[in-house]
């Protein structure tokens, strides 16, 4: 068996980021943006009205502080003219300011008399309510650099700036390959010696958390055959593949048989942590291998600390769990020899470990907001001490 730290560095040596892809705007949302964007154009593209009210030349109106209103600009008006001297205009919110002006005023604060305007406003300023051409961003400057999440306001930023498309680390497909014979679909009533399939359930629930939803469950039933031919079948299409089941050593796992004979190179097996001892994990060519074990709580512990990093680095993410240090709220004691993870409960000022700490319980996990970790030398903490403690996504 390998360390937590050994097991996690072999991935992250064994993994690198996949080719970037041109997609439109809607395909990158939650993705990361692999090339520096720079705009095309000046954004406004012409000084642009932030109010509905009246346009006028400040300066004109400081001289005669009554104008004449000729016309209006409605937002998308297209017609181009100069305002004369001594004239102002309507005006509406996202109009075109025509030349010859350089101020508007609300149209809470003026007060026509007679078509003339009248403004009310003893501290309107030159260029008050006017969005200079360019304010947003100008022609050739760098909209958004590489590296940078495409988030909802991102995405929507570079639509209004007028990009349709961008080249973006894209997500991984995924094949999730459940093993065992003794697995029922829930809603079908059990029969002596079943348990009901969760682990693609919780599995799918992450990884759409994560924005991936190139994603295909396949079953395979405890045959050596069966599981190599389903895992020759999920190399070809995906770019990772997660087993669950089948990695331990009874008569009945065979997982690392059949990642043998697709040409699998196991990279590890066995982490000295709990749960999740039996994790393995390979690769072939650039497809990576997860072998997870079959109980509920280690698949989810698993793909928290090891098959997350993986998918981060194949997308170019930034890191999804987030790692404090917080103090536990009541004293912990376990053997020496293995890291323990601990589903538990962190409230903003302590973190306590839940009951039902097994690693075919589900019952905790569904009210944990963290994993707890406690390293393989320690073997008692205490009241208050200090534990690293892995924030889960929501």
């Amino acid at each position: 068996m390998i360390s937590v730290s050994e097991a996690k560095k072999i991935i992250s040596d064994n993994v690198s980021a996949l080719l970037p892809a041109n997609l439109p705007l809607q395909q990158a949302a939650g993705l990361t943006l692999a090339e520096d964007v720079y705009a095309t154009t000046d954004i406004p593209a012409f000084p642009q009205s932030s109010m509905d009210g009246y346009a006028f030349s400040f300066n004109d109106w400081k001289q005669n502080k009554k104008l004449k209103i000729t016309g209006e600009v409605a937002a998308g008006s297209n017609e181009a003219f100069t305002l004369n001297p001594g004239n102002a205009v309507r005006i509406f919110t996202g109009a075109a300011v025509p030349a010859g002006a350089d101020t508007v005023i609300m149209q809470e604060k003026i007060k026509t008399v007679n078509g003339e305007l009248i403004i009310e406003d003893e501290y309107i300023q030159v260029g008050n309510s006017v969005r200079p051409k360019g304010s947003e961003i100008k022609a050739g400057a760098l909209a958004l650099e590489k590296g940078t999440d495409l988030t909802p306001a991102a995405i929507g930023f570079l639509a209004g700036i007028g990009i349709t498309d961008v080249k973006a680390y894209p997500n991984p497909s995924i094949s999730i390959i459940i093993t065992g014979n003794e697995l029922q679909q829930p809603g079908k009533p059990l029969q002596h010696g079943q348990v009901y399939e969760s682990n693609s359930f919780a599995l799918k629930a992450i990884l759409q958390q994560l924005h991936i939803n190139n994603v295909e469950v396949n079953y395979a039933t405890d045959k050596p055959e069966i599981v190599t031919d389903t895992l020759k079948k999920a190399l070809q299409q995906s770019d990772v593949v997660l087993l669950t089941g089948g990695i331990s050593v009874g008569d009945y796992d065979f997982v690392l048989q059949a990642s043998n004979e697709c040409g699998v190179e196991k990279l590890f097996h066995k982490v000295k942590q709990r749960p999740g001892k039996p994790l393995y994990f390979g690769n072939k060519e650039n497809k990576l291998v997860f072998g997870l074990p079959g109980n509920p709580s280690s698949v989810l512990t698993c793909f928290y600390q090891y098959v997350i990093p993986a998918l981060e680095k194949l997308s170019s993410r930034k890191p999804v769990l987030q790692t404090i240090q917080a103090p536990l709220s009541k004293p912990f004691q376990k053997a020496a020899g293995l890291t323990h993870f601990l589903k538990g409960s962190y409230n903003g000022k302590t973190v306590t470990p839940l009951d039902a700490q097994e690693s075919y319980r589900l019952s905790s996990f569904a009210t944990a907001n963290c994993l707890i970790q406690i390293d393989e030398g320690v073997t008692a903490c205490k009241e208050g001490e200090l534990v690293a403690v892995y924030l889960l996504p929501a």
